[in-house]
């Protein structure tokens, strides 16, 4: 019997477990945390009866030899349907806990702590309810795995309660490239072949919170935001700084397109009456690899762009516009202030020679290819042969670019606009299909339910506001927009392998019921215990009995 109070505890209890364990992205940690998932699921009676149905797959070409961890539990009347439970079990740094970052995976010494330390009123707040729970991860997302495994635990012993296949699946490497569930596509094919599987969704518990100040509502999302991380390389022209209007400063023109498009609000994008946050800048930096007095060569700046329904080459179109006018704009500023500057120091004046000049990498590309054909292929094979492997993949592409223009016969200065990793595809189910359209109306159904039956108000939005595994189960992207994707994206194959195929033929529908809390990724993240510890297993529990058992 689903009994509340005992699954609270239950959720309590493996979610301090799971925070107990470091497992901070990067590092062996992640190692750690996949041995203590699987060794929680070989505790559960139908896993010690079949020990088969527990197994790990480590990520291929990782030196840490991570590991994504999956159970199968069939219910004693055969049946092709599933539903993937996932969720992901690394976590970010603990270093932004400070002196307190010994108890930053302990969290009832960390909370002891916390009370003699300076907090916000609202964190303080929530630290004497008792209703809280914090520490690294516990919301983002150990709890989340907990109620994972805690409705798989009571599914294992009412297996004739409902008729089909619960996949579990555990993945590393979620914080920073989602390396771990793309690995995972392989595995999850292989079963749908095999195992003759027919998905009907996926539930992830990635975390949820308040919108805004006061916000209780608890929302469900239908699919997950996609990404894209375009670039910009900036190639100026170098001069001493004694004739510094000889030169063109490239800071100044990514300066200029740093305020242009950080934080732009205008290019947040929008789909179904939702909006995404605003691009941001995620790295600037010039490429002057120390110090002289010779002004810069080049700089490089990219920035995260989320996605709802904007394309690829619609984006291209987009930036390379601002990025026009930004050249413009800057080459305006010098000649009005080398005017006065000649006025001021009795020198003549005449306009600089500098033009804007704007071009995208397949353009540049196929510029180059022109003049000297598989040479180009050649030279930029070379490049992600020798450093792929050992660099950031963002810098390997700019390297990429690097190698074009010296190739290119107009060696003017030129900004290039370029996609890096990662590649984030959105989603979200539409309930177009049958299958989507019966999926939602029992969601609906449920929370209905669920509301009555609690104090809880939920909304259901289209798209999870941050990133997510879930991502990379379907995607809405055409084959065209893919298309324009890669012919952008320097050497994507190998820096940022991502099976399309695998994706358009898995095509699982992916629901985000979360754990809800605050403050991911900061020293005051925390996890809502009333709602994560009762509602949020009850929600999967009973979603699951409801879909597999329907006809």
């Amino acid at each position: 019997m689903w009994k509340l109070e005992e699954i609270e505890q239950k959720m309590e209890n493996l979610t301090v477990e799971l925070v107990n364990v470091y497992s901070v992205n990067g590092t062996s940690g992640e190692v750690d945390i996949a041995n203590k998932i699987e060794s929680k699921l070989r505790e559960f009676f139908y896993f010690k009866n079949n020990p088969a149905k527990v197994w790990t797959k480590t990520v291929e070409n990782d030196s840490l030899e991570r590991k994504s961890v999956f159970a199968l539990l069939k219910s004693e009347q055969p049946s092709n349907k599933t539903i993937l439970l996932h969720a992901h079990s690394d976590t970010v740094t603990v270093d932004d806990f400070g002196e307190l970052k010994e108890f930053a995976t302990q969290p009832y010494e960390l909370m002891w702590k916390l009370k003699e330390v300076h907090l916000a009123p609202e964190v303080k707040a929530d630290l004497d309810s008792g209703d809280w729970l914090f520490g690294r991860g516990s919301v983002d997302m150990k709890s989340g795995m907990a109620a994972h495994l805690v409705v798989l635990e009571y599914l294992s012993e009412n297996r004739d309660a409902f008729c089909g296949n619960i996949l579990f699946m555990a993945n590393p490497i979620e914080e920073t490239t989602h390396g771990g569930i793309i690995d995972a596509l392989s595995e999850l094919e292989r079963l749908q072949s095999e195992e003759k599987m027919e998905f009907e969704c996926a539930i992830n518990t990635d975390f949820v919170g308040p919108l805004y100040s006061g916000d209780t509502t608890k929302y469900i999302h239908l699919g997950s935001v996609g990404k894209l991380l375009p670039a910009f390389y900036v190639k100026g022209k170098e001069t001493h700084v004694g004739q510094a209007f000889e030169g063109l400063d490239p800071n100044l023109i990514a300066a200029e397109l740093t305020r242009r498009i950080d934080l732009n609000s205008d290019l947040a994008d929008e789909a179904e009456g939702e909006v995404t946050q605003p691009p941001v800048t995620l790295k600037l930096k010039d490429l002057k690899p120390s110090y002289n007095v010779q002004t810069p060569f080049a700089s490089f700046v990219y920035f995260n762009y989320y996605v709802h329904q904007i394309s690829p080459d619609k984006i291209l179109d987009q930036l390379a516009g601002i990025a026009q006018d930004a050249y413009e704009s800057i080459i305006k500023k010098l000649n009005v202030e080398y005017k006065k500057h000649c006025d001021r120091s009795g020198n003549e004046y005449k306009q600089l020679p500098w033009k804007a000049r704007v071009i995208t990498y397949s353009d540049l590309y196929n510029q180059v290819y022109g003049l000297y054909g598989e040479e180009v292929n050649t030279r930029l094979n070379r490049v992600l042969d020798q450093y792929s492997k050992k660099m950031d993949p963002r810098e390997v592409g700019r390297m990429m670019v690097e190698e074009l223009l010296l190739l290119d016969k107009d060696q003017s200065p030129v900004i290039v606009l370029f996609f890096a990793s990662p590649y984030v595809p959105r989603n979200f189910a539409k309930g177009h299909t049958e299958k989507e359209s019966k999926l939602l109306e029992e969601l609906n159904a449920l929370i209905e339910k669920t509301e009555d039956e609690t104090d809880e108000k939920f909304a259901i939005h289209k798209f999870f506001p941050s990133l997510t595994d879930s991502s990379y189960l379907c995607l809405d992207d055409t084959d065209e927009e893919i298309d324009v994707l890669k012919q952008n994206f320097p050497g994507m194959n190998t820096l940022y392998p991502v099976s399309i195929e695998k994706i358009r033929k898995l095509n699982i529908p992916a629901l985000n019921f979360g754990a809800w809390g605050k403050d991911a990724h900061k020293m005051s993240e925390r996890v809502y215990k009333p709602y994560t510890f009762r509602t949020v297993p009850t929600l999967i529990q009973r979603f699951c009995l409801t879909i597999l058992n329907k006809k």
